[in-house]
């Protein structure tokens, strides 16, 4: 197929991207690059471009005859979407909005979306189905499952086939090493346990030690990136018009932060040291995935279950390009 890559110069999407291509597929890539890296996807296949240019949007659908697209185009900061809810509304939502019509303008009907497990809120039974009641508690979340909402209709209305993954944790790089995280403002766990291991913080601080868990941080359910990729190639290949599919997309079982943190000295040989910190408001005790729906419908297991295993692809990203994709290009020039 040819397919249209939103957002596919950042972290998942780039990585779905390499995926793509090396199944056989011609992935082109739209990114305005706020957050995303130019050189993290083939030059010949890169637009700069914003959702919000719905002409340039039909241009590109029907100049590369586009069969499908792949939705990554999202602010995805917890944090940033409770004190700038605006561009959470405008980005996340209403160019959004933008890429269905410009979709249904140019008849391309089938769409696999990166949405999230913030939409469920903090339920308290786990491990969590895809019927858990949906109650997000940030903009993002709510965000996200507004598209949900907007993609259930253009089903139902135009026949559009789509399928919403809600991912769980992501982390770690490409096997290969080509392709890794590297955000401005850095939030998640794995790299800045990391950034401790290169020197470039001195400790890592830990959010509550007296959660409900056997050790008394909090349990996240952590999704390689690689396996994301591969649940998207799976969904774009089973994408039947007037049809929705919504799957979770996480390993199943959960690790603690002082279990992700013990998996990164081990593999880096760094102490690592620790701070003990206040809870954050808003942090759940527990996120786990139930991914049965998932291997229901997209034959899909993760290749990466092991909390070790993941941390290893990030330590060898992140030791071979310190200063994130600004390593590449240092060393080309």
């Amino acid at each position: 197929m040819n397919v249209l890559v939103t957002g596919g110069a950042g972290y998942v999407g780039s990585h779905a991207v390499a995926i793509l291509r090396a199944a056989g597929h011609d992935a082109w890539v739209i990114d305005n690059l706020s957050r995303g890296h130019k050189s993290a996807v083939p030059a010949d296949r890169f637009v700069e471009g914003d959702l919000a240019d719905r002409p340039l949007l039909k241009r590109l659908l029907r100049e590369h005859r586009i069969d499908a697209v792949m939705h990554f185009a999202a602010h995805s900061q917890v944090g940033e979407s409770m004190v700038n809810p605006a561009i959470y509304y405008e980005n996340n939502i209403t160019n959004s909005i933008s890429l269905l019509e410009a979709m249904r303008d140019c008849r391309v009907w089938r769409i696999v979306f990166s949405s999230s497990a913030a939409v469920y809120g903090q339920p308290e039974t786990m491990p969590i189905v895809e019927d858990t009641l949906k109650q997000p508690i940030n903009p993002y979340g709510f965000s996200k499952l507004a598209v949900e909402q907007a993609l259930d209709d253009y089903a139902r209305a135009y026949g559009f086939g789509f399928a919403a993954l809600r991912y769980f944790n992501a982390a770690g790089a490409a096997a290969d090493g080509a392709l890794g995280e590297d955000h401005a403002v850095e939030s998640h766990l794995i790299p800045l346990i990391l950034e401790v291991a290169l020197g470039q913080r001195e400790s890592i601080k830990i959010f509550g030690n007296d959660y409900p868990t056997p050790d008394g941080t909090c349990v996240r359910d952590y999704i390689h990136v690689d396996d994301l990729g591969r649940a998207h190639l799976a969904a774009l290949e089973r994408l039947e018009r007037g049809k929705g599919m919504k799957m979770n997309l996480g390993v199943g079982h959960g690790f603690s932060v002082r279990e992700v943190v013990e998996a990164c000295r081990r593999e880096t040989g760094h102490p690592i040291p620790t701070q003990s910190a206040p809870r954050r408001e808003g942090d759940p005790p527990v996120l786990v995935a139930d991914p049965s729906r998932a291997r229901e419908l997209l034959s899909w297991r993760p290749q990466f279950a092991d909390i070790g295993a993941i941390v290893a692809t990030a330590w060898r990203w992140h030791r071979e390009h310190p200063d994130g994709y600004e390593s590449t290009k240092l060393a080309a020039e």
